[in-house]
Formats: C-alpha cells, sequence, structure tokens
C-alpha cells in the first residue's frame, strides 16, 4: 500500500476515535526500519485501545497489513505496526514522559486539510 494511502487511512482512523494532538513524522532519513512514525494521545486505556483497534481494522479493511500490535492489555501504550508505518498511542503522562517527538524528528509532515477530512497529505 502506498505510504501517504496508509498514512491518511491511519489518521482518518484516529480521527474517528477522537485521537488528540495526533502527530506524524517521516523517518526516511533516520531510519530503515520503516517510513512514519504517526503518535497520537487517548484520555484513558479504553480510549488508547479503541484508537488502536480502529486503526488495525481500517487499515485491515483496506488490503494492509498489520505486522504487530503491542500493549493492549495494558493501554497505556499501545504499539500498531504496519511495516512501513508505526503508530503510538499513548496517554498523555506517558507520552510526555518518553517524548518520542524528540527521538523522531524536528518537522511532523504536514497534514493538508480541504474541505473534506479524506483530503491529507
Amino acid at each position: 500500500m502506498d505510504i501517504r494511502k496508509l498514512q491518511r487511512l491511519v489518521v482518518d482512523a484516529l480521527e474517528d476515535v477522537k485521537g488528540q494532538d495526533i502527530v506524524v513524522y517521516n523517518t526516511v532519513e533516520l531510519t530503515s526500519l520503516f517510513d512514519r512514525v504517526v503518535i497520537v494521545s487517548g484520555t484513558s486505556n479504553r480510549q488508547t485501545r479503541a484508537l488502536a483497534s480502529n486503526v488495525r481494522d481500517k487499515v485491515k479493511a483496506a488490503g494492509g497489513e498489520v505486522l504487530s500490535i503491542e500493549g493492549e492489555d495494558t493501554g497505556e501504550w499501545v504499539l500498531v505496526d504496519f511495516g512501513d508505518l508505526v503508530v503510538h498511542v499513548m496517554q498523555p503522562a506517558i507520552r510526555a514522559y518518553y517524548n518520542l517527538e524528540e527521538i523522531w524528528g524536528g518537522k511532523p509532515v504536514r497534514l493538508k486539510r480541504a474541505a473534506s477530512p479524506a483530503a491529507r497529505d
């Protein structure tokens, strides 16, 4: 699946479940393991699990492959690995503590917003 299409699917799925502070980082220049990192906050264990589940289901429905999901049992930090794109669904305190934004770059991918939420870069 094209990375931009995958990115759009993931961001749309996170917005569907009211994910907060969604950022996308282009990691092509930083690692050969994946091309994008998405970080999002959920307000509770239940919401972080729901965010991860919705992302998994939407990508699978579009023909994408989920390589693994880690952390669903606690829900504090759920990682969803799609190969070229990795999603970190975190509660705000965990997100602040680990500060992944500092690791993955200073400049997030700009999410273009048009008339419809589906039009993203």
